[in-house]
């Protein structure tokens, strides 16, 4: 994630914390030990995932552990609250390949086996014999 964009943080004070090095999407970042992953990340860019459910970009909401805003995922398969979660050194997360990834047309939701698209009329979900079709009434 690059910091252009500016992140949606900024660090103000605490700057004599020891530093650690972490990726996300595969770019190194140099945040402060202590740090939740929530603030490393948006002190990196400007969101920390987009919504699975095509309302967009995703970063935080309650910034306590009290929502499910703030849920990412590590590239070891983990997935974490970055807001209760502290940024280790080392630490790698995806926030491109994760579950949900905007596409020009509506928001794609990737699955275990497949891809799942949202529609105006339901939810097409991608499988290796063609197109099933979700709606409202079955």
């Amino acid at each position: 994630m690059p910091s252009s964009p500016p992140g949606q943080f900024v660090r103000l004070a605490e700057h004599d914390r020891q530093p650690i090095t972490l990726t996300i999407d595969g770019a190194t970042v140099t945040v402060l030990q202590g740090d939740t992953l929530l603030t490393a990340m948006l002190i990196h860019g400007r969101r920390l995932r987009y919504s699975e459910f095509g309302d967009g970009p995703r970063a935080g909401f309650c910034l306590m552990g009290a929502c499910q805003d703030c849920w990412v995922d590590l590239d070891d398969g983990r997935r974490l609250r970055a807001c209760t979660s502290f940024a280790t050194d080392g630490m790698a997360v995806k926030t491109e390949d994760g579950m949900a990834v905007k596409t020009e047309d509506g928001m794609a939701v990737k699955t275990e086996d497949g891809m799942a698209v949202k529609t105006e009329d339901g939810m097409a979900v991608k499988t290796e014999d063609g197109m099933a079709v979700k709606t409202e009434d079955g």
